[in-house]
């Protein structure tokens, strides 16, 4: 065998390798669950909770946490990241109670108490199923769905497909297969991820007003990310800048909040444009040098 068919082997041998590696470890490189026994007590100081448990129709149970309000205005439908389970992401729902929301979280296949085998098909439309039992208490005009990194993608394509009041994004990804090829651009990931979240994808079906909060100083997913994604609806989307603000600290900023308060309580209002410079437009070189 010539030395160059040789090496070419060795290459392509190590190429599959490395694409079945890929394969069949993302699930463990992309998630990392906390597991909670099935006995497992929650609480959170000055949170009222209720626990619930919903059977899915291949036999999964997803677990979560409903956080009461007084006389709620609403529910808060929060998607959280990729980790731990939502015994720790609970204590951000104090964000949203505070203001007179209910907050629903849940734990994803594989995470908490939840169980069942994890896929891009089965987490959606086990969201869907607690979305509608929501909707058979509470009008759609009363839910915001809230999505934080992994659960941004989750949030959209459940917006896409039902009318929320809005829909707002925390550190949200282009899609996850953008991303992965950004570390390992020689790989067939079209072929090969099983998450390929699409959330540009989703986006574009959203009909209800999207709210983006970016930190600046993200380094997992960039802040140009949500620019990117705020260029899809312009129209209804409003993009939120936290100056300093890295992927897992959002909450620590002052800013955060405040911008939460004004997306959450505020309500929204169209500019009153008559007398402004809307249609004014700057004068082309050439024409008027002293503009």
């Amino acid at each position: 065998m010539p030395y160059w068919a040789y090496i070419a082997l060795v290459v392509l041998g190590i190429y599959l390798i490395i694409s079945i590696l890929l394969y069949f470890l993302q699930d463990f490189l992309m998630f990392k669950p906390e597991k909670l026994a099935k006995d497992f007590q929650f609480h959170y100081e000055n949170q009222e909770i209720e626990e619930y448990n919903v059977e899915t129709r291949d036999g999964a149970i997803i677990n979560g946490l409903r956080f009461k309000a007084q006389n709620p205005r609403g529910v808060v439908f929060y998607l959280k990241g990729n980790s731990k389970s939502i015994k720790g992401w609970g204590k951000f729902a104090v964000d949203f109670t505070r203001f007179g929301y209910d907050v629903l979280m849940v734990d994803y296949r594989g995470f908490g108490k939840s169980t069942g085998r994890r896929t891009q098909k089965a987490i959606k439309r086990d969201l869907q199923v607690i979305y509608n039992k929501i909707k058979e208490n509470v009008s759609e005009k009363y839910i915001i769905l809230y999505g934080r990194s992994l659960g941004s993608g989750f949030a959209a394509k459940l917006a896409s497909m039902n009318n929320p009041r809005m829909l707002i994004l925390d550190a949200p990804y282009y899609s996850l297969s953008k991303i992965a090829k950004k570390y390992i651009p020689f790989m067939p990931l079209s072929l090969l991820i099983k998450f390929p979240m699409p959330t540009y994808k989703w986006m574009r079906y959203v009909n209800c007003p999207v709210h983006i909060i970016h930190g600046t100083d993200d380094k997992l997913i960039p802040y140009k990310t949500s620019v990117k994604l705020s260029k899809i609806k312009p129209k209804s989307t409003r993009l939120y800048t936290v100056i300093g603000g890295g992927h897992k600290n959002l909450n620590t900023f002052e800013s955060y909040h405040k911008m939460l308060e004004e997306i959450i309580v505020s309500k929204p209002k169209r500019a009153n444009l008559e007398g402004s410079s809307i249609h004014v437009k700057h004068a082309t070189k050439g024409i008027d040098e002293k503009a």
